[in-house]
């Protein structure tokens, strides 16, 4: 089942009765809403004048939703998940703890040459030479010792946007604004699917820094982040506003959830990808298998 993203960018009363998301406005024209709770994956957060009640944050995470909070600029700061995802949590724990550090070496070869292999096929898909990425893809080795995924990024963001002198940057030019909102998008459905499978989201393979709450989800979206590229760069062909958060451009990247991807040469919902990338992870962490199932853009 595909689960729902709702985003709540005005004022609103969010509660519950029966098993449903209870919406009310403030406007008392607009008509109260109700949604199933069992249908949603992820609540977005957007307004500061939204109340929402404690009995409603428990329902949600007792039914697996992320919920993700924003700042004023609209922008994803915060992520509130359930605490227990997954029954045998304390042995998946300590199976992740306890993982060597040549095989999480591998694991971050795989991710990274998983990662280039799905920016080449988005810049094959735009006409662009890629023949430099699938080189340096089949160079990468354990732990990423030479650095190829620095290299490809580098050729990537030069060439993939079309804009002219465009640089990847957090705080930069349009679209930065647009890739940053996808990719909090996107680390949110990591982090669910990380806790579903029982693991700890802030013990990564690769990433480190002790001020991450989400190591791990940062590690496994990598090979994800070019299907958000791809999102925005439909609407930078669009010619859409690039400068603002528009609701229509957040509801266009709101999408990600939801859009195929092809995994093990099936095509399905994102989400469910990033489940079966997870749950091969724990595998690998368990001694079970060896082999990172990462999906591939599928044009």
């Amino acid at each position: 089942m595909i689960k729902r993203t709702l985003l709540f960018s005005n004022p609103a009363y969010l509660s519950t009765k029966n098993e449903q998301l209870v919406v009310r406005y403030p406007d008392e024209d607009i008509p109260e809403r109700q949604v199933p709770i069992e249908d949603i994956g992820y609540l977005v957060l957007e307004d500061p004048q939204i109340t929402i009640s404690n009995r409603l944050m428990e329902k949600l995470l007792m039914n697996g939703a992320a919920v993700v909070h924003c700042d004023q600029r609209h922008m994803p700061i915060g992520l509130m998940m359930p605490l227990v995802g997954h029954s045998e949590q304390g042995e998946r724990f300590r199976h992740q703890i306890s993982a060597s550090v040549p095989l999480k070496k591998n694991l971050w070869q795989q991710t990274v040459k998983a990662k280039i292999q799905n920016q080449a096929s988005v810049l094959r898909s735009r006409n662009i030479a890629a023949d430099n990425m699938a080189h340096w893809a089949k160079e990468v080795g354990s732990g990423d010792s030479g650095y190829h995924e620095s290299r490809a990024a580098a050729y990537y963001w030069s060439k993939v946007t079309g804009i002219q002198d465009f640089t990847r940057n957090a705080k930069g030019d349009p679209p930065n604004a647009l890739l940053n909102y996808g990719y909090a998008i996107l680390r949110a459905v990591a982090a669910r699917a990380l806790v579903s499978s029982g693991m700890l989201p802030t013990l990564g393979i690769f990433h480190s820094n002790k001020y991450n709450a989400y190591a791990l989800a940062d590690d496994v979206m990598e090979p994800y982040r070019p299907m958000v590229d791809l999102l925005v760069l439909e609407l930078v062909d669009s010619d859409a506003d690039l400068e603002d958060l528009t609701p229509a451009v957040k509801q266009h990247l709101l999408q990600l959830p939801a859009i195929d991807v092809r995994l093990g040469g099936k095509k399905g919902p994102l989400m469910n990808a990033m489940s079966r990338t997870t749950h091969s992870l724990f595998e690998c962490f368990a001694g079970l298998s060896r082999k990172l199932l990462y999906p591939e853009v599928d044009l």
